[in-house]
């Protein structure tokens, strides 16, 4: 069994994976580690152009996610993910190939690559998927006023949305615990976060990592899905 955890917090734009490593990293005493958007130098271009720009941010995203992924192995310790590599390939570069924002060699490069990597690398210990409604996640994206993402359109997120549940259903194993993060609100009620940590610890199914603890009470809006 190893010393250290390796949780990844999967799901849409404005799921609100960012607020929850934050919280849930500081809750556990693990290091975040954060998608780049601030600063990303192809984000805001390819929301202006999508069918320009869509190659070079997919490989700075695998760029980005693969170089965490070392840091994460070399430290040695606990850790917390803002987004894993495979919702990157899986969801969002083949939406835009769908899209026909990736050409056919695009894709295919960049898929080579993405299967390599996953590969040679040791897959996390817990998923959890924060699921979401469109509504919610334009509401959340307008709330918290990125530029950047202010021409992201319905019909963008409904497709990523449903390349999203693909993924969930068909994902080759591990842990995965899915949350109905619409109905949960982890920054403004303490309980609701107390609670997700409870579904965690349990998913995780370590419990001498964590020490003593009761089970979390089952509640229809928290679904582990293990091998």
């Amino acid at each position: 069994m190893p010393e250290f955890l390796h949780l990844v917090l999967a799901g849409n734009v404005g799921a609100g994976k960012t607020t929850l490593t934050t919280l849930l990293g500081e809750r556990f005493g693990w290091r975040p580690y954060y998608e780049r958007v601030d600063g990303n130098p192809f984000l805001a271009d390819f929301y202006a152009d999508m069918a320009r720009w869509a190659f070079p941010l997919q490989l700075y995203f695998l760029t980005h996610r693969l170089e965490d992924l070392r840091r994460i192995a070399e430290r040695q310790e606990s850790a917390i993910q803002d987004r894993s590599i495979h919702e990157d390939a899986m969801v969002f570069a083949r939406n835009l190939r769908a899209m026909g924002m990736l050409s056919a060699r695009e894709w295919e490069t960049y898929e080579r690559l993405y299967r390599q990597l996953v590969a040679l690398l040791r897959p996390p210990d817990l998923i959890v998927y924060l699921r979401c409604s469109v509504d919610g996640l334009m509401l959340n994206i307008s709330q918290r006023g990125r530029d950047c993402e202010a021409a992201i359109e319905r019909s963008y997120l409904a497709r990523l949305n449903d390349y999203y549940e693909e993924w969930i259903a068909s994902r080759p194993g591990g842990r995965l615990l899915l949350v109905e993060a619409e109905q949960l609100d982890f920054l403004g009620r303490p309980a609701d976060l107390e609670l997700l940590v409870g579904h965690v610890r349990a998913a995780f199914g370590q419990r001498e990592l964590f020490g003593a603890q009761e089970a979390p009470p089952a509640d229809p809006r928290f679904l582990l899905l293990a091998d």
